[in-house]
């Protein structure tokens, strides 16, 4: 079976680097990430199947964002306060602050917890989906968005008081 490429890159990309974004808050590396997932599965030999696209492109972009943290690791981060020139400035005042709290929150969370609520609140993805992309139940993902939700709740309840 051939895969028009272009056609599941216009459909999945916006998906797979929302993803990429949300897990690693670094937009030059969701981007890359993006990149590099699509490479992988045009090069995969094999069929993938039209139903689970999504999950296995997500799949590789989960793994190369763990395999990224790794090498990270052994390097030493540098700053990036680099502003955002998509956003003007009355956008970047408004929302930077937000942002930060939020991702920062996010980034407490365990990754897999993270993924999984992620995939579920801003992808809308099915439980089904989301556990076959990250290897577990749908019981089991249920539970993990279930308890991120509150975590999340719990650690932002006391900046939101502060305001």
């Amino acid at each position: 079976m051939l895969i028009d490429f272009h056609s599941l890159y216009d459909r999945y990309a916006p998906d797979v680097y929302r993803f990429a974004l949300y897990l690693s808050g670094d937009a030059a590396l969701a981007d890359d990430i993006t990149q590099e997932a699509f490479v992988r599965a045009w090069v995969m030999p094999g069929e993938v199947r039209g139903g689970t696209v999504r999950a296995y492109l997500l799949t590789i972009a989960r793994n190369l964002y763990r395999a990224e943290g790794k090498r990270a690791a052994r390097q030493v981060a540098l700053p990036a306060n680099l502003p955002d020139r998509k956003a003007g400035p009355e956008a970047l005042a408004c929302g930077r602050l937000e942002l930060a709290a939020v991702l920062e929150t996010l980034q407490v969370l365990p990754e897999v917890d993270r993924a999984a609520l992620l995939m579920h609140a801003l992808d809308e993805m099915p439980y089904a989906e989301i556990a076959a992309a990250l290897g577990l139940s749908v019981a089991a993902v249920k539970v993990k968005v279930h308890r991120a939700r509150i975590r999340l709740n719990q650690l932002r309840e006391p900046e939101r008081g502060q305001s």
